[in-house]
């Protein structure tokens, strides 16, 4: 099992290359049976002007992780895999560290699917909680 893991966080990490998520250091660390993480380094990179955490990077760190389980968990071969709408809640500041956003699926479609997003610090506290829903379109 483990080098399975390993192929698909390498895969995941590989694809994020010249991207945002790359931009945002957003690295793959695990995955299981239904859920994928990542996590984001909190710096001046990703601070709004009064030095926490900006929602927007949280929101791109949720999107990007529930984005890549849909496509390891749909066939990424043989779809492509958008984002059609996101909702965050965030419930806690956090100024330096690193935050860990876990996807897990809530409805897994043959065409949409609902992903539950937490954003939590080092500690396990809760920084977001956010959805995104996914569309998967066939590839021609």
């Amino acid at each position: 099992m483990n080098e399975y893991k390993d192929k698909i966080l390498k895969v995941c990490n590989d694809i994020c290359k010249n991207t945002l998520m790359e931009t945002l250091e957003i690295e793959f660390i695990d995955v299981g049976e239904n859920y994928l993480i990542a996590k984001m380094p909190v710096n001046s990179k990703v601070h709004q002007p009064d030095g926490v955490l900006h929602g927007g990077a949280t929101v791109a760190l949720a999107e990007s992780v529930g984005s890549a389980a849909s496509y390891v968990f749909l066939d990424g071969q043989k779809f492509f895999v958008r984002g059609i709408e996101t909702s965050a809640n965030h419930v806690k500041s956090i100024s330096e560290g690193e935050v860990f956003a876990r996807a897990t699926i809530i409805h897994k479609g043959r065409t949409t699917q609902l992903w539950d997003i937490k954003v939590t610090d080092i500690e396990g506290n809760l920084i977001s909680i956010c959805k995104l829903t996914t569309i998967a379109l066939p590839r021609a």
